[in-house]
């Protein structure tokens, strides 16, 4: 016995010194959320800084409501239609293993004059895929609707303001719709933009898109469907 003592407590030795370097590693390890945005000038951030835009201000929230980091993707463009973002998804291929996808498209079409039927074809197209890159849960995606333009300098300039606001209103029930029938998340903070006029410090320094403040706006209206699916 007096042998076998020494063995067995060098054997022992080793196995703690194993588990607590495992232990160790795989505290050491957190897991990074992933966030994919999808969308056109809005989701962009055209007329703001760069870290202005929605997608920043709703990851940096995330981020230090919860001390995690968040991989942030932004697939989006000034002046994209729905065909154009398409197009783009296709080309990078991104993974399909998001924490959070958010989609907001459609202005341009409406801008551009684009046959609303393009609109009722590729929208449900683009929330499919969207759901696909939210590990194929519909719940994982958010559904922003689309701004007002034409409660803006340059809409009052340059557009039919009440066409506009009719056209703007049809996009955003398709999409409304959509989303019910799919159980997706939908905001609607088209409301804020309509403001713009009325408070000038909701519109960018461009005359068209929306501002810093305003986007802190929406991401306070999304915040808590976004918390909810990284806790």
């Amino acid at each position: 016995m007096s042998i076998m003592k020494p063995a067995i407590s060098l054997i022992l030795y080793f196995f703690v010194l194993f588990f607590c370097a495992c232990y160790d590693n795989e505290s050491s390890q957190t897991y990074i959320y992933k966030y994919l945005a999808l969308g056109d000038s809005y989701t962009y951030g055209e007329g703001v800084c760069e870290s202005c835009a929605f997608p920043v201000q709703l990851s940096d929230t995330l981020y230090t409501y919860f001390d995690q980091e968040i991989n942030l993707l932004s697939i989006a463009q000034t002046g994209w239609t729905t065909t154009n973002l398409i197009d783009q998804i296709f080309i990078i291929n991104p993974s399909n293993n998001f924490d959070i996808v958010t989609l907001l498209i459609g202005v341009n079409n409406q801008f551009q004059n684009i046959p609303f039927t393009v609109y009722q074809e590729e929208f449900p197209y683009l929330l499919d895929k969207a759901i696909s890159l939210a590990k194929n849960d519909y719940n994982r995606v958010i559904v922003i609707s689309i701004p007002d333009y034409s409660f803006t300098p340059f809409g009052q300039f340059y557009s039919n303001t009440d066409l506009v606001s009719i056209e703007i209103n049809q996009y955003n029930e398709f999409a409304s719709n959509i989303c019910e029938q799919k159980g997706v998340y939908f905001e609607d903070i088209t409301d804020i933009s309509v403001l713009g006029l009325d408070e000038p410090e909701l519109i960018a320094s461009d005359g068209l898109h929306l501002s810093e403040l305003t986007y802190s706006k929406i991401v306070k209206r999304i915040f808590q469907k976004a918390s909810s699916l990284l806790k």
